[in-house]
């Protein structure tokens, strides 16, 4: 269907040749087993954002995946499953398509190393294109593709039945008389079907942002556009920001798309709504995106994003372990990584849930893979959480294997000279990996005249493999397994040594500063409820890992928030489930160039801090602020059931979390029957009291008066990372991956409590 603007569909692409190869395809060996390969056409579809591949299953409806849901193309054998299922030999031919959400991993095979490349390179190039196009852009693609898909008779015209089929597909119901109301607006020729103009017209009517014109219409003061000096106005008076004629024009350079009102320096409408969909004017302070912390205090000051069990894919009983597992932590930016490690087969160490019937993975195999995913997404030091269960022999080749995959890069003896009396920086270990276990000697004895025996030692094995219920946890006769250590593999602690935690007097008398703790999570919340202050002077000095309760085999997690607030660095969760608390978590470090550490506040980091977050007293945290927000409108919310007849019925929550004082949830009523541009102009007021420490999350979901409501997308970050003024709001998927369209449109303002 020819259309305007329709050829935006592959963005400028016509004629590349990477694009005409992926459009016209071509056989691949798709493996599932070492007995499962088998030869699939793929190629990519008309809106250059879809590839469909051929299926042999009768009624398979999932034969097209999109470009959006690649989180990466990677050549060779690099996946777990080309490693187990093909020969060294095919190396070369071999690639693999990694999805952002939890669909399995596409194993290929190429008739050779040449198409391989080509594929790859391909597909590379789509991706980067298609990431690379501004809001404004992708609703226009998303937009054109539906038009196409409601043609069904692909005679360029669009029929009335057509076009009600186009407004089920963008989200929008409308009764028939609406719909004829609509159709004969556009259809000027009174043709009894829309072509051309007529359906660059309809186009206009369902991209129209009233709401946009207003705010526009207020500021555009010079002959209906906005000028440099309205620009300035508007980012002063409504944005809050810094503003410069000089910024205006700059402005005006990037965003505005038509040539000749450029040339005039002035800023038209569409223009102006570019503007507000970059990055750099949404709701996320733009410079928050790159490390904009102070990288040189010592490490126990920052909260550190941490995973629990990372090995595991599913549930914590029987599913599978994974090397791939680490890849996904990784790449979102966690830096504390868990590895539980048992005696395998032919002396080689192996990861899995002990005592469960989750799949083994060889503990190399996962060294490797952390090596190489570490400092893909941060540069900052990866921790490396070992619950080792293994002999002394097979100790010893975990040592190996770490020294020898990992080399300079695995810090082995303290940094500087002499006994250190604190933590490194990040700064000082970027690129650098830690390692967190049992030793047998204080640090100290390094620096001793007269080192301590080498012999091997018992130490007692590490509190989560004893991972009972509450009540046992209370015992006081329950024995600790005793464990005999490896040198070499004890030798490797330097900056975090496990040990009991025997409480908050004791570690102050007998603990040095590297000497850390884990706490399950039920002991750790009930510290942080009933001594907050302790155990903040505590993390001042001293690291703290929490980890979930045992009773957790579903792989749930906890609250990371009441933990963050007692200063607790290490608040490990399963990264690869999809909550809220992940939701929260992935807000916490979503700043700071995703750097995975957080500067904890000065009053945290302060050894004689009074600050209670139970019990808010006077003092620098309490700086109580008003947080006013409206929640305007949505676009282009995505569709939860795929029945042609479903459209959503969004509501909007805002929810602030932190200190208990601040926690709060406020929601606008539902709007029904529309996805595509529902409007609420609905306004909320928070009380926050300490935002160094506070979140914000905007969640829609989809409203049933007769169940719970369904999660359609949410946004999560920190208080202070917040700009105000008129903002969209990006929105992820359970995932946490962005929707590439969805968002919604709010005003934000921040006032100061005096």
């Amino acid at each position: 269907m020819e259309m305007n603007g329709g050829e935006k569909t592959n963005s400028g692409m016509e004629g590349d040749p990477d694009l005409q190869f992926l459009l016209q395809g071509g056989d691949l060996l798709k493996v599932r087993s070492t007995s499962w390969k088998k030869t699939r056409y793929y190629r990519l579809q008309e809106d250059c954002k879809t590839m469909w591949h051929e299926s042999k299953k009768n009624f398979n409806t999932k034969q097209t995946f999109s470009l959006y849901d690649i989180s990466a193309v990677r050549m060779g054998r690099q996946s777990e499953g080309l490693r187990k299922n093909t020969e060294e030999q095919v190396e070369g031919r071999c690639f693999s398509i990694m999805f952002k959400n939890r669909r399995k991993n596409l194993d290929l095979i190429a008739s050779s190393e040449e198409e391989a490349k080509q594929w790859v390179s391909s597909l590379e190039k789509m991706i980067i294109n298609l990431n690379n196009l501004n809001a404004q852009q992708k609703s226009e693609h998303w937009i054109f593709s539906c038009l196409r898909k409601a043609d069904k008779d692909k005679d360029d015209k669009l029929s009335q039945s057509e076009m009600k089929n186009f407004l089920r597909l963008i989200n929008i119901e409308a009764d028939d008389d609406y719909a004829e109301m609509l159709f004969q607006q556009c259809d000027k020729s009174k043709s009894g079907y829309l072509t051309g103009a007529e359906i660059q017209h309809f186009y206009e009517l369902l991209t129209h942002r009233e709401e946009i014109d207003v705010i526009y219409g207020q500021f555009a003061k010079t002959t209906g556009f906005m000028s440099p000096e309205n620009l300035v106005e508007f980012l002063m008076k409504e944005q809050r920001g810094k503003a410069s004629v000089a910024l205006a024009h700059k402005i005006i350079e990037k965003y505005e798309p038509d040539e000749h009102v450029k040339a005039k320096k002035l800023l038209s409408k569409d223009g102006f709504l570019m503007y507000m969909h970059h990055p750099e004017a949404m709701i996320l302070n733009s410079d928050h995106n790159e490390v904009y912390q102070d990288m040189n205090q010592p490490l126990n000051h920052y909260f550190i994003s941490s995973s629990h069990n990372t090995y595991l894919m599913e549930d914590q009983l029987k599913g599978p372990s994974s090397t791939e597992a680490y890849v996904r932590a990784l790449l979102k930016g966690c830096r504390c990584v868990e590895l539980d490690c048992w005696d395998g087969s032919d002396d080689e160490p192996v990861i899995y849930h002990g005592y469960t019937l989750t799949s083994k993975i060889l503990f190399k195999d996962t060294i490797k893979t952390i090596k190489e995913y570490a400092f893909k997404t941060s540069d900052y030091p990866v921790i490396i959480s070992l619950e080792n269960h293994c002999s002394v022999e097979q100790q010893k080749v975990m040592a190996h294997h770490m020294s020898s995959i990992l080399g300079s890069a695995l810090v082995t003896t303290p940094l500087g000279d002499g006994m250190p009396t604190d933590f490194p920086s990040p700064e000082e270990l970027k690129g650098k990996f830690l390692i967190k276990g049992k030793r047998l000697h204080k640090l100290e004895t390094i620096f001793a005249s007269e080192t301590a025996a080498d012999d091997d030692e018992d130490v007692t094995e590490e509190e989560e493999s004893n991972d009972e219920d509450e009540q046992k946890e209370e015992e006081p006769s329950k024995k600790k397994k005793k464990l005999k250590l490896a040198k070499e593999l004890s030798d490797m602690v330097i900056y975090c040594k496990s040990v009991h935690f025997n409480g908050f007097e004791d570690a102050v008398k007998n603990l040095s500063f590297y000497e850390m703790s884990s706490f399950k999570e039920g002991i750790a919340m009930k510290l942080a409820e009933e001594s907050a202050n302790a155990y903040i002077l505590h993390n001042e000095d001293k690291l703290s890992r929490i980890y979930p309760a045992g009773s957790r085999t579903n792989s749930s997690n906890y609250n990371p928030v009441p933990l963050w607030n007692a200063g607790c660095q290490i608040v490990a969760l399963n990264f690869q489930t999809t909550c809220l608390d992940m939701d929260v978590n992935q807000g916490r470090f979503l700043v700071n160039g995703k750097s995975g550490y957080i500067l904890k506040p000065a009053y945290m980091r302060d050894e004689a801090t009074g600050f209670d977050p139970n019990t808010l007293t006077r003092g620098e945290w309490l700086k109580h602020k008003t947080l006013h927000v409206m929640v305007i409108s949505a676009q282009q919310l995505p569709k939860l059931n795929k029945k042609k007849s479903s459209i959503v019925d969004p509501l909007v929550k805002v929810e602030v979390y932190g200190v208990p004082e601040d926690v709060a949830v406020k929601e606008t009523n539902p709007v029904e029957n529309n996805g595509f541009n529902p409007s609420w102009n609905e306004s909320f007021e928070f009380d926050v009291y300490v935002p160094d420490l506070a979140l914000v999350r905007f969640v829609v979901e989809d409203h049933d008066s007769a169940s719970d409501n369904e999660f359609v997308g949410q946004y999560t970050l920190p208080f202070n990372s917040l700009k105000m003024g008129y903002r969209h709001v990006p929105l992820l998927s359970k995932n946490g991956d962005r929707l590439p369209s969805a968002g919604l449109f709010i005003h934000i303002m921040v006032v100061d409590v005096k």
